[in-house]
């Protein structure tokens, strides 16, 4: 038999090596999905169980059990409960921080602008108190972890973001003072996360009455 021509033996390889490239590539897409599905029924478990049982009574064979998984795969996504409390959290903070951050209107004086940020967090927050009882807990000295990372980040973008306010306000010179705009970011920062604390250790806690408290806080520092 003949030998097929040269031209022919070159589009049968190009197309082998589309249809492999094409099936390993549906592989990857597989263990992707697999991957965000095992991540959700994780992240579903652990805010199940810690709602139900509270973060010191929960243990991480808890909520492998509860997530249909092994403890070993669990720990792939987490180092530890922490960890856990951060991959519940981190995504949907995130967006949150877009939301928060995209409040401020230019025309609004900055401590409007600030309770518009800040207004945001504490609704998201309000929605689930024993869950963000948990969070604000555990994000004290949390500085290693597979998670960590990603919160760190979110923060920095929120301080950065009110950094910028800052900012704007001093070119304007709405706001009278020298003093660097990064300070003042992290000072206001920390009266906002103290502010959250304060607030979700109540029983009830209502963010219409800590907003309010917030801007009078604001007011003060600002106005004198």
């Amino acid at each position: 038999r003949a030998a097929p021509a040269r031209g022919a033996s070159s589009r049968f390889s190009v197309l082998a090596c589309t249809r492999l490239a094409r099936h390993r590539n549906s592989e990857v897409g597989l263990r992707e999905r697999r991957k965000l599905e095992t991540r959700e029924r994780i992240r579903a478990a652990a805010a199940e169980v810690f709602t139900r049982k509270g973060y010191g009574a929960a243990t991480m064979r808890d909520i492998a059990r509860r997530a249909h998984v092994g403890l070993g795969t669990l720990f792939n996504y987490a180092e530890d409960k922490r960890d856990l409390v951060f991959l519940i959290f981190n995504e949907e903070l995130n967006a949150v921080t877009d939301v928060a951050l995209a409040a401020p209107r230019a025309e609004q004086p900055l401590v409007d602008q600030l309770l518009g940020v800040c207004r945001v967090h504490y609704r998201w927050l309000g929605a689930n108190p024993t869950l963000a009882r948990i969070l604000l807990q555990e994000l004290t000295f949390y500085s290693s972890g597979k998670q960590a990372s990603t919160f760190h980040g979110i923060r920095k973008r929120l301080i950065d973001g009110i950094e910028q306010l800052i900012l704007d306000s001093q070119k304007e010179k709405k706001l009278r003072t020298d003093e660097k705009a990064g300070v003042i970011a992290r000072y206001i920062f920390f009266v906002y996360s103290a502010s959250l604390r304060w607030w979700i250790a109540a029983p009830q806690p209502d963010p219409h009455k800590s907003i309010a408290e917030v801007e009078r806080i604001l007011q003060l520092q600002f106005e004198g």
